[in-house]
């Protein structure tokens, strides 16, 4: 296993809030949501960051949809730590505005709420989302902590045109990042407090095979010590690359389809809350990581191309 620091590290952006959910455009910029603000940076390298979108709540994973909207997961709301350096997330807010699925035009700026329930049940946290190859998209929900209890998260698919929404797993512990293989085969699943990764194989686009772990999923790899999974990508060799929650450091995690930890990566300013990456730049080499603690948004060069999301416009070929 190899252990190293960041290969070309550049901070894109700083002074923003608890940001997570990058997107690489095709015209070199990066979108990338606010769960503390609410909203959406657009991001241009030698540029001032600039807040593009607002909607109530707390927005966090995202990703663009086939018909060009801005899909994101919407919390309902957080309250935050106060007098603390950096950007510390307690839970559900006292004013919780309920939580969603919601669908953004980037060119005009109107938010479309599509899902605020499945079978009658509020979704209670969702947190992040990726479309498949058929036009839906898989997102978790890793549900709320409070003082005395905690919501079981689920495993969802929907559509994006307001019309489908199944649960497909149920009950999970505290689903987070969730990405596919890239030949689709495999849908992969972070969950936060436990710092495993698990995996289902699908059988049909919304459709997955139980598992051998409790009748849901199946075991690939655990995170070792105190460390926790936020949102994950995968490369075009397959590879996962997890953003890690640590409360002594903040590194991007990289792990093969067998489960072993190839290698880590760390950023270049301690942060716990380590929360997204996603892939864009020349011939895809280049990894975007956001940094929530701290409000930054890191690149730095990645060892092969990332696969290009469904829908997102990019291709291994951009920029070249």
């Amino acid at each position: 296993m190899e252990r190293k620091g960041q290969p070309n590290v550049h901070l894109l952006a700083d002074g923003l809030g608890f940001v997570e959910g990058p997107v690489a455009l095709p015209n070199g910029d990066v979108l990338c949501v606010d769960l503390r603000n609410s909203c959406v940076w657009r991001l241009r390298d030698g540029e001032k960051p600039v807040k593009s979108i607002t909607a109530p709540g707390a927005l966090n994973g995202a990703a663009i949809g086939p018909d060009g909207r801005l899909f994101v997961c919407n919390n309902g709301g957080l309250d935050w730590a106060v007098g603390t350096a950096i950007n510390v997330p307690l839970g559900r807010s006292a004013n919780y505005v309920g939580a969603s699925i919601q669908a953004i035009d980037l060119a005009g700026g109107g938010v479309e709420t599509l899902y605020t329930e499945c079978d009658g049940v509020p979704v209670e946290a969702p947190n992040d989302l990726v479309f498949d190859r058929a036009g839906g998209f898989y997102f978790t929900d890793h549900a709320s902590s409070f003082p005395t209890y905690r919501q079981h998260g689920g495993l969802y698919y929907a559509l994006p045109d307001g019309s489908f929404i199944e649960r497909i797993a149920y009950p999970l512990n505290h689903p987070n990042g969730v990405a596919l293989s890239p030949d689709e085969t495999r849908l992969y699943v972070g969950d936060s407090l436990t710092g495993n990764l698990w995996y289902w194989d699908i059988v049909a686009p919304g459709k997955v095979r139980p598992g051998p772990h409790f009748g849901t999923a199946t075991f690939l790899s655990r995170l070792p010590g105190v460390r926790l999974f936020d949102s994950i990508a995968v490369d075009s060799e397959g590879n996962i690359a997890g953003a890690v929650l640590d409360p002594v450091e903040g590194q991007i995690v990289v792990i093969r389809p067998d489960g072993d930890i190839a290698r880590w990566i760390s950023l270049p300013s301690p942060d716990p809350f380590v929360t997204n990456i996603c892939f864009g730049g020349p011939g895809l080499r280049t990894a975007y990581v956001t940094a929530g603690g701290l409000g930054r948004v890191y690149t730095f060069d990645w060892h092969c191309a990332g696969l290009p999301p469904n829908f997102s416009g990019l291709s291994a070929n951009q920029f070249v």
